[in-house]
């Protein structure tokens, strides 16, 4: 069998650990994004010492518990994740995150059986605080606060889509706008043309609106940022050719064949922004109530 290649902290310190009342949790979220307890951190959360060799795994295993667990979780117990230690050399033992709370129910339900003893009732106390703690806010949640994953997070998401839509290399020149498009734009602004009529710079803007900015989050930066203004004004290249073709442009020409048809649908240049808005709303703007005469 092969064995698995060890993963990396990319959240999470010894000395950030989560902290529940006076219960502390050293835990870590990896690159591969599961968040997870040390072994020595999961034990000592449920009230046992784990120095004195009477760990989660032996816990899980006692007869008072056996008829409280399932097939998946005895699994998992039994294969601890293995990850490398973020502050110095050797590796981790740990558990996902996620286990804290199937752990603390069996206990809990061989308290209410009356099969726990020593230690256990012990263990049974601890849970007992985690799951109300755990009730109010989720451990997924709770783990990535202490951790500081929730802004690494949005990073790596943004990252992810970025990589997604946007070329390294430049893509050769093909035509994705329509002419619908902008003719559809000035018949809603009530502007003659576009035949025979130079096109005004606001329909720059109004193209980085409608369509770059609409399509994922910080697009248009990022194409900013590739393809910047030249000194005499205008860019080398369009927008669109920095755009993967397996991603980028057939979400593109999609965005762009949605957008058509709500200029065909609109009766006014403002009435076809606020439908824009409620179908395809930016980021962080508040969606337009329906009016009557929309």
């Amino acid at each position: 069998m092969t064995k698995k290649q060890l993963l990396n902290v990319i959240a999470g310190t010894p000395d950030h650990p989560l902290v529940i009342g006076d219960i502390e949790i050293p835990c870590y979220v990896l690159e591969d994004e599961t968040r997870v307890f040390s072994s020595r951190g999961l034990t000592g959360a449920v009230g046992l010492n784990p120095d004195a060799g009477y760990r989660i795994p032996e816990l899980m295993a006692s007869k008072a518990l056996k008829p409280f667990k399932n097939s998946a979780l005895v699994s998992a117990i039994e294969s601890p994740i293995l990850f490398k230690n973020p502050v110095g050399g050797g590796n981790v033992q740990g558990y996902k995150a996620t286990l804290l709370v199937e752990i603390c129910h069996a206990v809990l339900a061989a308290k209410d059986a009356n099969t726990l003893s020593g230690n256990q009732l012990k263990a049974a106390k601890r849970c007992d605080i985690l799951i109300r703690a755990l009730a109010v806010v989720g451990v997924i949640a709770l783990v990535d606060e202490a951790t500081g994953y929730q802004r690494l997070r949005s990073e790596r998401a943004l990252a992810t889509i970025l990589e997604k839509f946007i070329a390294k290399e430049l893509q050769p020149w093909t035509k994705t706008f329509p002419y619908d498009f902008y003719e559809l734009i000035y018949k809603l602004k009530g502007w003659q043309g576009p035949d025979g009529h130079k096109r005004p710079s606001v329909i720059g803007h109004y193209t980085n609106d409608i369509v770059y900015d609409r399509l994922a989050p910080e697009i248009l930066k990022e194409l900013r940022k590739i393809n910047p203004k030249l000194p005499e004004g205008g860019r080398r290249n369009r927008h669109h050719q920095w755009f993967t073709p397996d991603m980028g442009h057939p979400r593109l020409k999609e965005h762009l064949a949605a957008v058509i048809a709500l200029m065909r649908a609109a009766p006014n240049w403002v009435a076809f922004k606020r439908n824009l808005q409620r179908a395809f709303p930016k980021l962080n703007e508040t969606m337009p109530m329906r009016l009557e005469d929309d």
